[in-house]
């Protein structure tokens, strides 16, 4: 609503109204979720995780991610960074300088033909 007074100057100024935070756990979420859309989730593995540490409108991502074998896995993890570092940069407006990926475990065809058939990989 307008000031019925014009005459009368902004008293707090758009600078010391303050700022929108985004919190960390929001910002793993993004990062998370643009894991899972750069990447297959393998059948029988577990989604993408992400934990974020933001500081001064700077974001440092951490990926833990299952992936099937064989596979191109630098070309996946590159993938990852590119969509992690994109998605959380267009969404929040926070930078990213370093998106880690940790693969904690490869898929194989074979160890999950072996499961069934009741043996250990």
């Amino acid at each position: 609503m307008l000031d019925p007074r014009p005459d009368r100057a902004d008293p707090v100024g758009a600078a010391a109204r303050g700022a929108t935070t985004i919190a960390d756990r929001v910002v793993a979420k993004i990062a998370a979720q643009a894991a899972r859309e750069a990447i297959t989730v393998p059948r029988e593995g577990k989604p993408p995780h992400a934990s974020v540490v933001v500081h001064r409108d700077v974001a440092r991502v951490s990926v833990s991610l299952e992936l099937d074998y064989p596979a191109d896995l630098g070309h996946q993890c590159g993938a990852v960074r590119v969509r992690v570092r994109g998605r959380v940069e267009d969404l929040t407006g926070i930078e990213v300088h370093e998106v880690a990926v940790h693969v904690e475990r490869l898929h194989s065809a074979h160890t999950a033909h072996d499961r069934k058939r009741g043996r250990l990989a």
